[in-house]
């Protein structure tokens, strides 16, 4: 019960809504594994999209950033910036607008298109 009022204040405290809660609270482990683009091309969007600057990404030898958390075993996570599901859809909103997802964090909007976070996502789901 503790656990529970703990995660309802912490969601509270973030701003989630109580929909996106009850969201968190219902995790597939396996959602995070579905196929959603390309992950081929989602490695090399890594490096194109600088990434890296930022972030130590697993198979990307150029990323070795130190500003944001690494995404060493990302697609095996459970939340995406401690407040989304980790899913291919939530990944794909967090690539895509990770100010609205979480305002004022360190992740800036990059502009990325919806096939381009596909792909992205595809690559992340990979790293376990």
């Amino acid at each position: 019960m503790l656990r529970l009022i703990v995660f309802l204040v912490t969601c509270a405290w973030l701003g989630v809504s109580a929909a996106a809660a009850a969201d968190l609270a219902t995790v597939d482990p396996k959602a995070a594994t579905a196929p959603v683009g390309d992950a081929a091309r989602g490695e090399r969007l890594i490096t194109q999209l600088g990434c890296g600057t930022c972030h130590v990404v697993p198979g990307v030898p150029s990323a070795q950033g130190n500003v944001g958390p690494p995404l060493t075993r990302m697609g095996g996570r459970i939340y995406i910036a401690g407040v989304l599901s980790n899913t291919p859809d939530h990944m794909i909103e967090w690539l895509r607008f990770p100010q609205r997802v979480v305002p004022n964090n360190g992740m800036p909007d990059l502009g990325i298109n919806e096939a381009d976070a596909r792909d992205l996502a595809a690559f992340i789901a990979t790293l376990k």
